[in-house]
């Protein structure tokens, strides 16, 4: 793991406003609210396929809301979903317009200081995507000037692969259809990025993909609650846990992206 998360590199870019925030005194739902009011509010980013996105009718939709539908219909209340912004997250929390929020939440320290986090529901996994036709068993494994690497222009991995793999050739394109198309070409050997969202754009291509065992991160997203509102978060877990047991969430993961997922959520560590 990095000493600071990539996947989630800009999430504490805000934490002490966000602190600040939570000082104002907005009073969150409590659980027992929420039963009785007989709905759910949830936050999702539906500009973040597939897991948020706008259906034909104009409606949220995508893995994030079918799972939060899912938890809902376990707390027998009905759901309504709110569009959040990667930035409005958190502070929609804090300013009680939602009572829980979804959209990447990947759980980090920074963030445990403003809300509280559930158990898993799914992990995003920073790795290498490569053919049969490498060998590549780890990341160190790319520091080679015979490694060429293809990356999009801006993105996060691009300094990555500058401070830890300068030796390896790199080849920026503007975007993640050509880099994958750069290597079915042959142009580039891999490509580090977050592979849940990266594998749909393989499927054009016959070649043999593959993504190296050993990842170089995983992260693991959640829902996020106001702090301290424990028994609606003690609640949610009950509803993720018989989801993840009975393997609702895989089957609507494989739905919304293809595949199956990377890596074990319920795999996470029990201290963070």
């Amino acid at each position: 793991m990095f000493k600071k998360s990539l996947l989630g590199k800009l999430a504490g870019a805000g934490v002490i406003s966000l602190m600040m925030l939570s000082s104002l005194g907005a009073q969150a739902r409590t659980l027992q609210q929420i039963m009785d009011s007989k709905t759910l509010i949830v936050g999702v980013n539906p500009n973040l396929p597939p897991l948020g996105v706008y259906d034909a009718k104009n409606q949220i939709s995508g893995f994030d809301a079918t799972v939060a539908q899912k938890i809902a219909d376990q707390l027998g209340v009905k759901l309504q979903l709110v569009a959040v912004g990667s930035n409005d997250r958190v502070p929609f929390i804090m300013s009680d317009k939602i009572d829980a929020v979804m959209g990447g939440m990947t759980r980090n320290a920074q963030r445990m200081q403003v809300v509280d986090f559930t158990d898993p529901i799914n992990t995003e996994v920073l790795g290498i995507l490569t053919t049969d036709k490498t060998t590549y068993k780890n990341v160190q494994q790319l520091n080679d000037p015979a490694v060429r690497l293809v990356q999009v222009r801006g993105t996060t991995p691009v300094k990555y692969i500058q401070d830890n793999l300068p030796k390896a050739q790199l080849l920026i394109l503007d975007n993640y259809p050509d880099a994958v198309r750069a290597i079915a070409q042959g142009r580039a050997d891999a490509l580090i990025d977050v592979l849940d969202f990266m594998l749909d754009y393989t499927k054009k291509y016959p070649v043999r993909w593959r993504v190296v065992d050993e990842p170089i991160e995983v992260d693991y997203d959640c829902i996020a609650v106001s702090k301290g509102n424990t028994d609606l978060r003690l609640r949610l877990n009950q509803a993720i846990g018989t989801l993840q047991k009975d393997g609702f969430i895989a089957a609507s993961w494989k739905t919304w992206f293809g595949h199956a997922m990377l890596h074990d959520p319920t795999a996470s560590p029990t201290k963070y």
